[in-house]
C-alpha cells in the first residue's frame, strides 16, 4: 500500500512546538540527529528552522542549535519592531510642529454635525436644552401628534420654561383640532411661551439662544443636522422671524375669507397646491393634516366649482379667480 504523503495538520502557532516536536527536537539534541520519516508528524521542526539536512546521509536530519535557531527567528523580528520606531519618531517629528501650534489654538467647534440615528439627535437636543439661556424658536410641521412625543416635548421644554427661557412655536393651523396638541399647549402656556400657527411651514427647525439650529437631513428624521455656523444660525432666524410675522397667534380666529363661492382658505391652499401637480398624499404632509382629510376637502372643491373630475378640477381652479380672491 502507497504512504500517504498528506502532511498532517499544524493545530499550534508558528512560535510554539507541538508536544510530539518538542519530543523529537529533544531526542535530536540528545542523539545529533533524527530521521526524515519520524519528524513527518511534527512539521514545526521544519518551519522553525530547528532541522537541517545531514550532510553524510540525505535520510537524516541534524538539529540545529536553540541559540542558533533563535537568532534566526528573532532577527527578522528586531529588525522591524526597530523600523517601526524608526517610523514612529519620524512621524511624532513631522507633526510636532503642528502640536505646538494646536496647543495655542482654542478648540474649533464643527460648524455642521450629522446626527444619525433618534437616540443621537435626542441626546444633542437634550444637550442643547440644558445650556440655553435665553431663547428658543421652533417650528414644528405636520398636525396633532403622538402621546409619546407630546410627552418627549413637555419633558424637555418645561425646565425651560421654568428657568425663563422665552419659547416661540410655530404650528399648522391643522393643530388647532388636535385635543392632545392643545393639552400639551395649555400645559407649557404662560412664562414666555408663545405658540402661532400657519396653513403650511417649512420642514421642522429648532434654534437656541441664536447660536445653534438642528433641522431634519432627511424626511424619515432619523438623519439630522446640528448647524452652529453663525451665518447659517442667521439665515435660519430670518426664515423664522419672516414666518412668525405671517402666523396667527393660536387664541386668535384664523383670518379666512370665504369666496363668494363658499370656498373656505384651507381650499384654496389645497386648490394652489393641486394646479401645481401635488397628489393627495403631499398636499396632506405639506398641511399637517390626514389623507382622509385632504380629500373630503378636494370633494368639497370640486362641488362649490362644479366640476366632474380631476383634470377639469384644475382647469375650474384656473378659470375661477379663487386663488387671487384670497390673496
Amino acid at each position: 500500500m502507497p504512504s500517504n504523503t498528506t502532511q498532517p495538520t499544524h493545530p499550534h502557532a508558528v512560535t510554539a512546538l507541538c508536544d510530539e516536536g518538542a519530543r523529537l527536537y529533544a531526542s535530536a539534541l540528545s542523539t545529533g540527529r533524527v530521521t526524515r520519516i519520524e519528524v513527518e508528524s511534527a512539521p514545526c521542526l521544519a518551519e522553525l528552522g530547528l532541522l537541517h539536512p545531514d550532510p553524510d546521509d540525505a535520510n537524516w536530519l541534524r538539529p540545529v542549535p536553540p541559540s542558533i535557531a533563535l537568532a534566526q527567528r528573532l532577527h527578522p523580528l528586531e529588525r522591524e519592531i526597530q523600523d517601526r520606531r524608526r517610523m514612529s519618531v519620524q512621524l511624532t517629528d513631522s507633526f510636532e510642529p503642528f502640536m505646538a501650534i494646536s496647543a495655542q489654538t482654542p478648540p474649533s467647534t464643527h460648524a455642521i454635525t450629522v446626527l444619525e440615528g433618534f437616540d443621537r439627535i435626542n441626546a444633542a437636543l437634550n444637550l442643547a436644552t440644558a445650556e440655553c439661556g435665553t431663547e428658543v424658536l421652533t417650528v414644528q410641521p405636520g398636525g396633532g401628534r403622538s402621546e409619546h412625543v407630546l410627552s418627549q416635548a413637555l419633558e424637555r421644554d418645561r425646565p425651560l420654561i421654568d428657568r425663563g427661557v422665552s419659547i416661540r412655536t410655530l404650528y399648522q393651523h391643522t393643530v388647532r383640532y388636535s385635543q392632545g396638541t392643545l393639552a400639551y399647549v395649555d400645559r407649557i402656556s404662560g412664562g414666555k411661551a408663545e405658540i402661532r400657527t400657519l396653513e403650511e411651514l417649512i420642514e421642522r427647525l429648532i434654534i437656541f439662544d441664536r447660536t445653534v439650529a438642528f433641522i431634519p437631513a432627511r424626511d424619515d428624521r432619523r438623519v439630522a443636522l446640528e448647524l452652529r455656523h453663525p451665518g447659517l444660525v442667521e439665515y435660519l432666524i430670518k426664515v423664522f422671524e419672516q414666518l412668525w410675522r405671517r402666523a396667527t397667534p393660536l387664541l386668535e380666529e384664523i383670518p379666512y375669507n370665504p369666496t363668494p363661492d363658499g370656498v373656505s382658505g384651507v381650499q384654496r391652499s389645497i386648490a394652489q397646491l393641486l394646479i401645481e401637480g401635488h397628489v393627495d398624499e403631499a398636499i396632506a404632509r405639506r398641511l399637517g393634516m390626514n389623507v382622509r382629510t385632504c380629500r373630503a376637502h378636494v370633494a368639497k372643491l370640486s362641488a362649490s366649482l362644479g366640476s366632474s373630475s380631476r383634470a377639469q378640477l384644475g382647469y375650474l381652479i384656473a378659470q375661477s379667480g379663487i386663488l387671487e380672491q384670497g390673496n
